[in-house]
């Protein structure tokens, strides 16, 4: 049972924690630190948090756990708002998709008391944003990847692992580097891809005859481009290095099929899709036949 929760950005990520928590009778109280006025009001009318305050004194007092779920380029900013009120008891997480600028981050903006932030990336979204997007089930079997700072207490990593467990969460665990370089080419990339493939047809000058006819494979492949721009903006530069690694690797994937269809190679065209129709077979297979592991299981 958690005494107080604090949440920084009460939009979807954070929103959606906190629903969670309730749902699980797992809280006490949960308080709001929110910078947009109309995202607090709503929080507080959908019964997200129990209080909103602009205030990080107030929001601090007493807080068992603070949870950082703004876009990964506000970290510094926020850490140094909390700083001041960070109580010894205290222990801070966020929610950002890249890891190791955030722990850089802690470290530089709190010092020693850093072994008080344990980084945290929970596997789940959606197209929506906002407190009106907040799920209480968002995190239901879902992975929630911790990267936990060689400074960080054992009893705090676990208190994070707990409530995201507490959420429906399934905890892996990586080192932040680990971290950058898996999400790199498995989120941060397709989201560029979608981004880009549907701002090229949307800067055509037939983009309305070619939006008219798209259909459920360019819905599907697309979906993700309806995410935030100010955080993917923030993940891409953030995670800027194992990116362009991964987008090197996708261009010359590019020009190698390029260089296929220009040669009418069909049986090359067909080899590539049928590798690539087999392994995602095989992981969409994995997936569904995958059973919650136990505890023992729970890292990578």
């Amino acid at each position: 049972m958690l005494g107080k929760v604090v949440i920084v950005g009460v939009g979807l990520i954070g929103g959606s924690f906190a629903l969670a928590l309730r749902a699980a009778g797992a809280v006490r109280e949960v308080v709001g630190l929110e910078r947009s006025p109309e995202a607090a009001a709503r929080a507080l009318e959908l019964g997200i948090v129990d209080s909103i305050t602009a205030s990080p004194q107030e929001a601090m007092s007493g807080a068992d756990l603070v949870l950082l779920a703004a876009p990964v380029a506000q970290t510094a900013r926020i850490l140094e708002a909390l700083l001041p009120w960070l109580e010894p008891g205290t222990v801070i997480t966020d929610a950002g998709s890249t890891k190791a600028d955030v722990a850089a981050t802690a470290r530089a903006v709190l010092g020693e008391r850093a072994r008080q932030f344990v980084p945290g990336h929970p596997i789940a979204g959606r197209e929506s944003n906002g407190p009106d997007a907040a799920l209480p089930d968002l995190y239901q079997g879902k992975k929630t990847v911790i990267t936990p700072l060689p400074e960080n207490a054992a009893g705090d990593v676990g208190l994070v692992a707990a409530a995201w467990r507490l959420c429906g969460a399934v905890i892996h665990t990586l080192t932040p580097e680990q971290h950058d370089s898996v999400f790199a080419a498995v989120s941060h990339l397709p989201h560029l891809l979608a981004f880009a493939l549907v701002d090229d047809i949307a800067q055509k000058p037939h983009a309305d005859l070619l939006f008219q006819y798209a259909a459920s494979g360019f819905r599907d492949f697309t979906r993700i481009a309806g995410s935030s721009p100010e955080m993917w903006r923030d993940i891409s530069l953030a995670n800027r290095t194992a990116l362009l690694t991964e987008l090197d690797a996708y261009l010359a994937q590019l020009t190698v099929l390029r260089a296929r269809l220009a040669a009418n190679d069909g049986p090359g065209l067909e080899a590539i899709y049928t590798n690539a129709q087999r392994a995602r077979r095989a992981w969409s297979e994995a997936i569904e036949t995958a059973e919650p592991p136990s505890p023992k299981q729970e890292s990578t």
